[in-house]
């Protein structure tokens, strides 16, 4: 699983990121991404499924979030 490191990152700045990566998958692959921005528990996943893509998991670890998002 690739990971994203977006912590640190506002909206959008993280979803660019996050999209960056996620045009380097195939299909069926998953994306890890570690944000700390709380809007992004909202946006980032609203953001990938408009894209087409399937949000796996949302979960607050330690301070910051953990998105897997399959593409």
């Amino acid at each position: 699983m690739l990971s994203v490191d977006a912590r640190g990152l506002r909206c959008p700045v993280n979803w660019a990121r996050t999209k960056v990566a996620l045009e380097g998958l195939r299909p069926g692959e998953t994306l890890e991404v570690l944000v700390d921005d709380p809007r992004s528990e909202r946006d980032l996943p609203v953001a990938a499924e408009a894209e087409g893509h399937a949000v796996v998991s949302v979960e607050w670890t330690g301070g910051y979030l953990r998105i897997v998002i399959e593409k």
